[in-house]
């Protein structure tokens, strides 16, 4: 059993007393001095020339302190693009500059134009109204196939075309792979969509830019995932700022999913515009604006073929994918559909070849970046549609197609160069099977039948890549940042402990896993450890927060730290007590003498280190601090297999999920209710990827489904309670706490469960259906039920 408190534990999380009575403290909550607003005037067109820009009617108007356009920024750096991929021919990515407003021409509904800097937001947007805009409509390119025609209108005309990269991975696996498909006993092909979503978490993006003429700082409060990065890209790339006049903070963060992990051009603006105006200058995203201001996500045209033998063998994969960047490139969208997608196309499966090939590709629509599970959910999406498609094509069990072609031994290098460190996929499927009491499947379809309902059972297995490393081997795949996580534990003179951590949390319970982390390690309670982080100035330089690495790579760094700590005052303790130092052991809070009554409490050594009355001098400074930086040696792989049973209505073809199970392995659980909660929310988002959510461009490239009364975001009545697991644990062998990662697992693992329950329930109903591309939305499976 674990301590109190400590790993293992289901302690509540420590944060929600100040979430839940309204005391969060987020960015819209501050308030500077004598602070300006902005208001950003937006493109209403995806594609037009800016042939003029008449702000003098806007100038005069009450409260306007300057107006700022594209001219303004022409000295200044773009949004920069964090990650550069080289193509299959060894040519670098066509990367068109990412001006803070357009300049020139506006690429997409919602590219900023113009800024109003008033006293107050209401004049500051009147005073965008009467500026008067000479925009020459050009014709958009909205359809990435289409964008690729010869002819077709480019969206950046220093450009050769709209691709920016034509990839393929792994290149020499090309005609091994096109060979084995060719004499493959059966070809199983499917073309599908992965929709293009839009995250919405429920703070939208805030920046309040401030300068100091005093000191010539620059702070920054945002809405960020990693407030590092952020002053790394917009100081050094951006703003020509020095990292040391630079300060970011990014406060409570209400939700991210991805979306705020980037640089965008409004934070950058409002940190300009401070010094420009000499006065703090705030802007806060409305929710239409955050519609066609926020990265988008997913968007993946892509047709996939599985080569099987006579008995079901799995010999090759191939897939063509066509990943929509949008009008420019965000910060890590060009690592997505690439090292983030096409490395996890073996799944869980011992396929000898696979090639993937991606096209990305420019369109005049809204940038399009990581989003929860980023890369990972389209490749398991794409990989366990075609096996359940294979599996009805060839006459097998699903569940029997999968255990047939499971990997079984580890380490296992797969053919796209990643290599799987443990797993026991069989272990979660039976698990899964148990829990999800597919026993009784069949019982429980004739009632749906007998209410007129079809019931259908869908399943599928996945795996994902947590923890992006190491720093060396990304850096040889393009990636323009380390990938490291720092650390440093100050421990007090009283024995209460603050640690600074550069992993920022936005919703992943940071402040109650942390410390029990911590906690474990010394033998106090969690109470006495604190958790700092999302500010520049207090933290040591840091990657922040995305794909499932906080404790798999910020945990550990803390660990290497506290080890340290650790290590330095065993030599205190060993001093007070005359005893060798390595004769000491700390258990429980105290530091003893190995087979001996003698100790000495955790509060008495952290005393000596900073009160060195009675302390080895000759060979130990005093305090008790320590940094370490953790760079991981791999990525971690969770895994898991999930079970969904839908009903559908034939006469109206409405979706309902009726029962979800999923079984996952993270590894070692530092606390099950945090775990618990990240895996509801992800399958919560997946469904609505399934069910729900589209965003949905006509062919003008206006977003018509820009505002919640066209957006379908999940409510609590479209999804079911979960029964969720994670017992079957094999721990992560590279990294001191053995964890693997778990805040993006539901949504890779729902949206497959879900697409193959409603086939499945069409196919029992007699219906010749394979596929019906997301969302499922009931027009959609009607449709197909009457073709």
């Amino acid at each position: 059993m674990p301590a109190d408190g400590g790993i293992g534990a289901s302690t509540k999380r420590r944060e929600d007393v100040r979430f839940l009575t309204g005391n969060g403290n987020y960015t819209d909550d501050i308030n500077a001095n004598g602070q300006a607003y902005v208001y950003f005037l937006r493109s209403e067109m995806a594609h037009a020339k800016i042939n003029g820009i008449d702000t003098s009617d806007a100038e005069k108007m009450d409260g306007v302190i300057r107006i700022f356009t594209g001219e303004d920024f022409t000295e200044v750096g773009g949004v920069p693009c964090g990650w550069e991929v080289t193509d299959r021919f060894g040519k670098p990515m066509q990367e068109p500059r990412h001006p803070i407003l357009a300049h020139g021409k506006a690429r997409h509904v919602g590219d900023p134009i113009c800024a109003v800097v008033a006293e107050t937001l209401e004049q500051a947007r009147d005073a965008a109204e009467a500026i008067e805009l000479d925009l020459e409509e050009l014709p958009a390119v909205i359809d990435m196939k289409d964008a690729l025609k010869d002819g077709s209108p480019k969206v950046h005309d220093e450009l050769e075309s709209n691709l920016c990269y034509d990839w393929g991975f792994v290149e020499e696996n090309r005609e091994a792979v096109d060979e084995a498909i060719r004499n493959a006993h059966h070809v199983t092909t499917l073309e599908l969509r992965n929709n293009r979503l839009i995250a919405n978490p429920m703070e939208p993006r805030v920046a309040i830019g401030m300068f100091d003429r005093t000191t010539d700082e620059h702070t920054l409060y945002t809405t960020s995932q990693n407030p590092h990065v952020i002053r790394l890209l917009m100081g050094a790339f951006v703003l020509g700022i020095p990292e040391h006049k630079l300060r970011v903070i990014s406060p409570d963060v209400g939700g991210g999913f991805g979306t705020k992990i980037f640089h965008y051009a409004e934070e950058a603006f409002c940190t300009f515009a401070a010094k420009a105006v000499n006065r703090p200058v705030k802007w806060t995203c409305s929710r239409s604006e955050a519609f066609v201001s926020d990265a988008h996500g997913r968007d993946h045209v892509t047709k996939i073929e599985l080569g099987l033998d006579e008995e079901g063998n799995f010999l090759a994969l191939r897939t063509d994918t066509h990943a929509n960047m949008g009008a420019y490139l965000s910060t890590f969208a060009p690592s997505v559909p690439t090292w983030l997608h096409g490395t996890l196309m073996a799944g869980n499966y011992k396929t000898p070849l696979i090639y993937v090939n991606v096209k990305a590709v420019f369109t005049n629509t809204v940038p399009v970046d990581a989003y929860r599970g980023a890369g990972r959910p389209e490749a398991s999406f794409q990989l366990e549609r075609v096996i359940d498609k294979a599996a009805y094509e060839i006459g097998k069990d699903p569940i029997e197609l999968r255990r047939q072609n499971f990997i079984t031994e580890f380490p296992y290098a797969t053919p796209v160069a990643v290599e799987y460190d443990t797993g026991d996929y069989n272990a979660t499927m039976d698990k899964m099977i148990e829990i999800a009491d597919l026993a009784g499947f069949e019982a429980r379809a004739a009632e749906s039948a007998d209410n007129g309902k079809l019931r259908g059972l869908g399943v599928n297995c996945y795996i994902e890549a947590c923890g992006i490393a190491p720093s060396n081997l990304v850096g040889q795949l393009g990636a323009r940042a380390g990938l490291y996580e720092s650390a440093t534990v100050r421990v007090n003179a009283t024995g209460s402990i603050s640690v600074m951590t550069g992993s920022h949390s936005h919703g992943q319970g940071h402040e109650t896993a942390f410390p029990q982390v911590i906690a474990e390690m010394i033998g106090i309670d969690p109470s006495q450890v604190d958790i700092v982080h999302g500010d520049t100035s207090k933290v040591p330089m840091g990657m922040g927060t995305y794909g499932s690495r906080s404790l798999a790579v910020g945990g550990s760094a803390m660990v290497r730290a506290t080890e340290k700590i650790i290590n330095k005052a065993k030599k205190i303790a060993a001093h007070l007590m005359e005893a060798s130092e390595g004769d000491i052991e700390l258990k429980d809070g105290q530091f003893t003498v190995a087979g001996t009554d003698k100790s000495v409490a955790w509060g008495d050594v952290t005393l000596a280190a900073y009160v060195p009355h009675n302390y080895p001098l000759e060979d130990l400074e005093p305090g008790l601090e320590e940094t370490a930086f953790y760079d991981p040696a791999n990525f971690t792989y969770p895994s898991g297999a999930y079970a969904c049973e839908v009903e559908v209505d034939p006469e109206t073809g409405k979706v309902t999920i009726e029962r979800f199970s999923a079984a996952d392995d993270f590894g070692n659980i530092v606390n099950p209710m945090i775990v618990d909660g990240q895996v509801h929310g992800g399958i919560g988002q997946g469904i609505g990827q399934a069910l729900l959510e589209q965003a949905v461009y006509d062919e003008d490239g206006q977003l018509i489904s820009g505002s919640y009364m066209d957006y379908a975001m999940p409510r609590a009545d479209d999804v079911p309670f979960y029964t969720v697991d994670h017992s079957c644990q094999t721990p992560c062998t590279h990294n001191p706490l053995g964890v693997k990662g778990c805040g993006e697992a539901g949504a890779i693992g729902s949206p497959p469960a879900v697409v193959n329950a409603v086939v499945d329930a069409l196919r029992r109903a007699g219906q010749d259906i394979t596929h019906i591309d997301m969302p499922l939305t009931p027009s959609r499976v009607w449709q197909a039920m009457q073709s």
